[in-house]
């Protein structure tokens, strides 16, 4: 979503960081190319205008301009900025109200409102652990209520019988009605949506919303649609009172304006984020952190939440153990593979890793294919089992064999076994913390000579630090303190990096493929 804005940005700000000293002349230049970098990322001039006027003020002032690093220092001025600009504190939908708690979806068609309202249902039932009740307000579009009863059925989550001819009014006093004698903790209703704001759909919300009286209006826009997005944000909150905003498509390659427009100029916090098409890609919102990683200082904190979230815990801990004694079989290959895959692939994982964005254009040019875990999974799952503990069995024979069932060439069951052999070297080598993780990540693609995949360096050192907040965030997740991380990350920078599992010592299990171990919450 925000690779070209954090690429310019990045580049802009790096050469501030570069200078010994700066002037007045140096920041307002700088703050220039800011200013054009936003734009072309498609936020709102009013919104540009007021983030660049706001860090201008700030970084030409005395104390950053005498300051030792006065570059670092206008990074964090920009950092904290565009954190105020998306608002100080992640929010999330609030529920504190007498049940059934009724939520009001609003939003134009096509922005993916039915699906955020199953996504969220799923949400408030797995992680709130609340009754929710669906009901499709929608009485114009066609199947619109049948897709809802669909959706309901795939979260687990029930959905209001339909009765044909009756208005949305109707509809949603009977939702109220059920939730209260069902027993529903939650009633999420659906409204329906136009391709543009009009008035016959403004009324018919504002009289849903007067006959329900929902606790939250949540305004689902499309990111993709950049600075529209933002005049349906007005329309919406000027006429229904949004309490919050969901955001759907952020995985897209969209500029990622519509993002960083809708906070400042509404007022209204964005609460949740859609990133996918399937029912649990919904995540929270959380501004520091997708600061952070605009500017391309990672975001290790939610990469600890995914994998504990993705990871089985007692899981990891027994492969773990057999990792540490170097018996690390094909099957634990497959398991590491199918959690890389869950965590978003080497992508997603390097996205939210510090200092990647320093060798991005080196990444892209190692040509990774993602694809290749499901191809390598595909070539386990043609083995037998006796093949998989010993790999040793594997002769040509054997190989031609698998090679049909799994739709792949020798030369490919080739390569996974060396992987598989320089990889359980490597988990030998991680437990007794020798190796770091740009040397993990080249011997286990068997691409790079000692660092990154194709050759590249290791990660570059002075790698930005997690903040206390982050650490304790951290240590919540796992239950207590961790120990420190060795100086494995490309340089004395990654040794001060306290907490991220897996490079911390032998005992604390890690990151599929990056740390050696997959890991979970302790317990």
């Amino acid at each position: 979503m925000f690779e070209g804005l954090s690429d310019r940005l990045s580049g802009i700000l790096s050469g501030l960081t570069r200078r010994g000293a700066l002037t007045e002349a140096d920041v307002t230049a700088a703050m220039r190319e800011v200013r054009r970098a936003l734009l072309e990322a498609d936020v709102a001039l009013e919104v540009v205008r007021g983030f660049t006027d706001r860090v201008r003020e700030k970084a030409v002032g005395a104390t950053v301009l005498k300051s030792v690093t006065p570059g670092q220092m206008v990074v964090k001025i920009v950092n904290d900025e565009l954190v105020a600009m998306l608002g100080e504190q992640a929010e999330v939908i609030d529920l504190n109200a007498p049940a059934p708690v009724a939520i009001l979806m609003v939003g134009l068609q096509g922005s993916g409102k039915t699906t955020t309202t199953a996504k969220i249902a799923r949400r408030l039932t797995e992680r709130e652990r609340r009754r929710v009740l669906l009901a499709s307000l929608d009485t114009r579009r066609p199947a619109a209520m049948e897709q809802l009863a669909v959706l309901a059925g795939q979260v687990g989550v029930e959905s209001l019988p339909i009765i044909p001819g009756q208005s949305a009014v109707q509809i949603a006093k009977r939702a109220m009605d059920a939730a209260r004698l069902g027993g529903f903790d939650v009633v999420m209703l659906d409204t329906a949506g136009r391709t543009t704001v009009d008035e016959a759909l403004m009324t018919e919300a504002a009289e849903v919303k007067a006959a329900a009286k929902p606790h939250e209006v949540l305004l689902v826009a499309d990111a993709l649609t950049g600075q529209d997005a933002v005049n349906t944000a007005r329309a919406f909150d000027g006429r229904l009172g949004v309490t919050g905003i969901v955001l759907t498509r952020m995985d897209g390659d969209s500029r990622g304006g519509a993002a960083l427009s809708m906070r400042a100029v509404t007022g209204k916090p964005i609460k949740l984020v859609g990133t996918g098409e399937k029912v649990d890609a919904l995540e929270e919102f959380h501004p520091a952190r997708v600061a952070n990683r605009i500017l391309g200082m990672g975001d290790i904190v939610s990469l600890v939440e995914k994998a504990a979230e993705t990871i089985d815990a007692e899981q990891a801990m027994r492969t773990a153990e057999k990792m540490r004694k170097g018996k690390f079989d094909l099957e634990d290959l497959s398991m590491q593979l199918a959690q890389m895959e869950k965590m978003g692939g080497i992508g997603g994982l390097m996205g939210m890793l510090p200092g990647m964005g320093q060798i991005k254009k080196q990444v892209e040019g190692a040509n990774l294919d993602e694809k290749m875990f499901k191809r390598q999974r595909a070539i386990i799952s043609s083995m037998t089992p006796q093949e998989r503990k010993n790999p040793d069995l594997l002769k040509n024979s054997r190989k031609k064999r698998i090679a049909a069932g799994a739709g792949v060439k020798v030369e490919e069951i080739n390569k996974l076994l060396k992987m598989h052999r320089t990889m359980a070297d490597m988990m030998k080598a991680m437990g007794s913390g020798k190796r770091g993780i740009g040397q993990a990540l080249g011997s286990m693609f068997g691409l790079g000579g000692g660092g990154m995949p194709g050759g590249m360096p290791a990660l570059p050192p002075g790698m930005p630090e997690p903040t206390p907040e982050q650490i304790a965030q951290i240590e919540k997740q796992f239950g207590g303190k961790l120990p420190p991380m060795p100086s494995g990350l490309g340089g004395p920078g990654g040794g001060k990096m306290p907490g991220l599992p897996g490079l911390g010592g032998p005992k604390v299990p890690g990151l599929p493929g990056l740390g050696g171990f997959p890991f979970g919450k302790k317990k």
